[in-house]
């Protein structure tokens, strides 16, 4: 029914990429502390950099969840289901990081993900995922779902932002600094977001 899998590649690798949403799961240390479960989408927003490293652009929202569990433990798990073809559900059970604009790594990282314009989308941080586990189960209870397309709300709504529009918006928000039980969530103020590399002459 299930397997292990050791690295990301082949076939595995195939149907992971293939899928048009995503979910990530976080937590607090603290034992009352807030589970976190976000869907994520987007198309060209999520990359697997080597058989043991995959990553996620993290755009504005009204939340920063993800972001504060990873900062304070670094514990995720990330899963796709197949609502077409054969069944299959996948888990990554990994150690994340948020990467921030400031952060040197930042220019490499963003080159995974070429068809995504960053000034569109608030992008705040990259979520970079090294996989401990990697397994399938059956995902017989899955129903079948039709992708029509990508929604184009959010690009609309935050391609208006400048960066200190933006940082505005995040320090109006009670849960972007700081997660729901009062973890460093997101750093503000928010760095501008780096140039783009320009055409080579």
């Amino acid at each position: 029914m299930g397997k292990i899998y050791e690295r990301i590649d082949g076939r595995l690798r195939d149907f992971i990429e293939a899928q048009h949403i995503f979910f990530t799961a976080t937590a607090p240390l603290s034992g009352d502390g807030t589970i976190n479960l976000s869907p994520k989408g987007l198309t060209g927003s999520f990359t697997v950099i080597d058989e043991r490293t995959v990553a996620y652009l993290d755009f504005a929202g009204s939340n920063a969840e993800t972001v504060a569990h990873l900062r304070e433990n670094g514990r995720i798990t990330l899963m796709w289901c197949a609502f077409h073809g054969p069944p299959n559900i996948v888990r990554v059970h990994g150690r994340g990081e948020p990467v921030f604009r400031d952060d040197p790594r930042w220019a490499e990282l963003l080159g995974h993900f070429p068809s995504i314009d960053p000034t569109r989308h608030g992008l705040r941080a990259i979520v970079v995922v090294h996989a401990e586990l990697v397994r399938d189960t059956c995902g017989y209870a899955v129903p079948f779902m039709s992708y029509d397309e990508d929604r184009t709300l959010h690009a609309s709504r935050f391609e208006r932002e400048t960066d200190e529009s933006l940082d505005a918006y995040f320090h109006k928000k009670e849960h972007i600094e700081q997660s729901i039980d009062g973890l460093p969530g997101l750093p503000l103020p928010l760095p501008p977001l780096p140039a783009l590399p320009g055409p080579e002459a």
